[in-house]
């Protein structure tokens, strides 16, 4: 994106950014060039057997093992503050979202549909004894989110914008459906899930534009199974299978955005991930046999396959859905 201040016909000042996927910007001469920071840890990983094998050692939870690291980056009340913060943003685009009626902008003229939704859930007329009905919240949660997000509203990269509605909507479903959130329960959530969000960063992808959808909706489904497991007391181990359950039944996921507006496929997306998060953290915890595909291997699949995928399916509507939907 290049911006421009002018004075009449006159150019006073030009600018070209880059998104680099990931929520990341970078100026035109700072793009290409490598950003990371040295930075010193207790419990430096950079593999999930490397993460495992800290956890076992120590006698640590994964996110007990993610907050000495940050203790070692900044203070207790400074981690508790953003964690909060970063919640309190999820919870009002939840709540934006399921009040907020109209159309999105664009020109596919999509209507709001998570408003809608909440009105089914909250009339006395649908209250039954259904027992899919919480899979009707998360999915209520996620569109909410997602809407905002293609309506421009504030939400929360996690990892991308394109998929800000999965892990706000499994913790919601939490904190709903399971057990109120607190300052701990949040904290761990985020530090489990920012564990395996690391992991894709440090040896895969989070960008649509070079791995395909399975970057950015796979990461955060993978990211919130594993947070959701980590609060229901699973173990190190069980959090890492919850993780590679979740990416590995969204490998070779497209990116093809119909018109390049991030509403069609990837809103609804968001909802069937975040339900899908949910299952993967269900299946972890009542698995009674070894794992046959370990989150190494998955991650290092989901970067193979998202590399051998044609451009058509990256990120810039030149194939698969994003040609079969005209718009209107």
């Amino acid at each position: 994106m290049r911006i421009t201040a002018w004075k009449g016909q006159e150019a006073l000042l030009s600018k070209t950014y880059y998104s680099v996927g990931g929520g990341f910007i970078v100026e035109e001469e700072h793009f290409g060039l490598s950003h990371d920071v040295e930075t010193s840890v207790p419990y430096d990983f950079h593999s999930a057997g490397e993460l495992l094998k800290m956890c076992d050692y120590n006698g640590l939870s994964i996110s007990g093992l993610m907050m000495h690291n940050e203790l070692a980056l900044r203070s207790k009340a400074e981690i508790d503050a953003g964690f909060a913060r970063i919640w309190q943003v999820m919870h009002d685009g939840i709540e934006r979202g399921m009040n907020t009626e109209g159309v999105l902008p664009g020109p596919l003229n999509v209507p709001r549909r998570a408003v809608a939704l909440r009105r089914q859930l909250v009339s006395s007329d649908n209250i039954s004894n259904d027992p899919m009905n919480v899979i009707d919240w998360i999915n209520m949660y996620a569109l909410a989110v997602s809407e905002e997000n293609a309506a421009g509203g504030r939400v929360v990269t996690a990892p991308t914008n394109g998929a800000c509605g999965i892990i706000p909507a499994v913790l919601a479903y939490y904190d709903k459906f399971r057990r109120p959130v607190n300052e701990r329960s949040i904290a761990r959530y985020f530090l489990a899930a920012g564990a395996i969000g690391a992991l894709y960063k440090m040896n895969a992808s989070i960008s649509g534009a070079e791995v395909g959808c399975q970057g950015e909706i796979g990461v955060a489904c993978s990211m919130a199974a594993a947070g959701l497991t980590e609060l229901l007391g699973g173990s190190p181990a069980q959090v890492c299978n919850a993780a590679e359950i979740a990416m590995e039944h969204n490998l070779g996921l497209t990116c093809d955005p119909v018109a390049g507006q991030v509403q069609i496929p990837c809103i609804e997306r968001n909802a069937i991930n975040a339900v899908k998060a949910v299952n993967a953290a269900r299946m972890a915890m009542r698995r009674t046999s070894a794992p046959r595909v370990s989150l190494d291997k998955v991650i290092e699949t989901m970067y193979e396959t998202g590399k051998d995928m044609n451009d058509k399916y990256r990120e810039t509507s030149r194939g698969g859905l994003a040609i079969k939907v005209v718009c209107g």
